[in-house]
């Protein structure tokens, strides 16, 4: 354990599939109390005896090789036991299936030109590669919303539909954040099971874009709240600039984006907030996201590891007996 910067920094220490054989470990400090006896045993003998003609002729054998010896064996009695525990470790894999909507906010407020060449078509450029990113087996949905919510695509492999639909999307007046999630659960509803895990419920995500505040319809934090019933994280992404406006009959109406509701939805739903400034950034967003949705985490047997290190031990511990047998040339 160390100290940095006023923080403690305590290392972290391997899981195991078997925990229960990690008794084991008990043997090494009785096989060291053992030895350490032994050795305290010799040089006493060796004390009241004294020095020999024998020891004169014959060399002593290095007491350092044989307590180096000693040690090896008991690094490899020890990693050995670690990997005959099944020491497990957290990996990232593919998942084999889940879905995926797509939510896109087209309200006015979607024009403003503070990302080129503005806001929607900088969001239809990176939705169409997150969509295309995604593992094959998912299904992908597509949801639009402004002042209603509309299932524009229902789940389907199909990225070609997909995509069509992102690049076909219109603007419409208000925003109804809420009405946007809960249109995203009612496509969710329409996935056909599983032919073979009929049984088996599909993960699931929604990812919603938007730069506004809700306007009309019912209340996000309802609709995340409900998402979170159905183990739907949302992942929002608050797009556009503080500066953001837009031209209405002549006039400019500023449209910043409103970080606070997106955040909070994230939070209630169980997912992640994040925030794009640019077209640039936007695409790093989806491309984090996407990492995290179609990987998951799972435990990972990792014995091989801890074998081949007490493996490594014991060849070197067997040299230093050998070593202490034997005049090397």
């Amino acid at each position: 354990m160390a100290m940095m910067g006023g923080l403690v920094l305590v290392p972290m220490l391997p899981s195991f599939l078997a925990p229960a054989r990690l008794w084991l470990l008990l043997l090494i400090p009785v096989l060291v109390g053992l030895y350490l006896f032994m050795v305290r045993r010799k040089q006493n003998r060796q004390q009241q005896v004294g020095r020999t003609m024998l020891d004169l002729v014959i060399p002593r054998e290095s007491s350092w090789k044989r307590h180096l010896a000693v040690g090896l064996s008991i690094l490899s009695l020890l990693t050995l036991t670690l990997a005959f525990a099944k020491p497990k470790d957290t990996v990232l894999v593919p998942r084999e299936r889940a879905t995926v909507v797509v939510a896109i906010d087209v309200s006015l407020s979607m024009q403003a030109e503070d990302v080129a060449p503005n806001r929607l078509e900088a969001a239809k450029s990176a939705a169409v590669q997150f969509v295309s990113s995604l593992p094959a087996a998912f299904n992908v949905s597509i949801v639009s919303f402004a002042g209603t919510a509309t299932i524009l695509v229902p789940p389907t492999k199909d990225r070609g539909a997909a995509t069509a639909a992102i690049e076909n999307l219109q603007l419409q007046p208000a925003t109804a954040i809420g009405e946007g999630i809960y249109t995203s659960l009612a496509a969710l509803a329409q996935l056909p099971p599983d032919p073979k895990h009929p049984n088996e419920v599909v993960p699931a995500r929604i990812v919603l874009l938007s730069d506004g505040k809700t306007q009309t319809g019912r209340p996000a934090d309802e609709a995340a709240a409900a998402a979170r019933d159905q183990k739907v994280p949302v992942y929002t992404i608050a797009y556009g600039t503080e500066s953001g406006y837009i031209e209405v009959n002549g006039r400019r109406e500023p449209v910043p984006v409103d970080h606070a509701e997106l955040a909070r939805v994230a939070k209630i739903s169980g997912g992640e907030a994040y925030s794009a400034t640019s077209a640039g950034q936007l695409k790093d967003v989806y491309k984090d996201i996407g990492s995290s949705v179609g990987k998951e985490k799972v435990d990972k047997e990792v014995t091989s590891r801890y074998a081949g290190a007490g493996l490594a031990f014991a060849i070197l511990a067997a040299l230093g007996v050998i070593s202490l047998g034997a005049r090397w040339p």
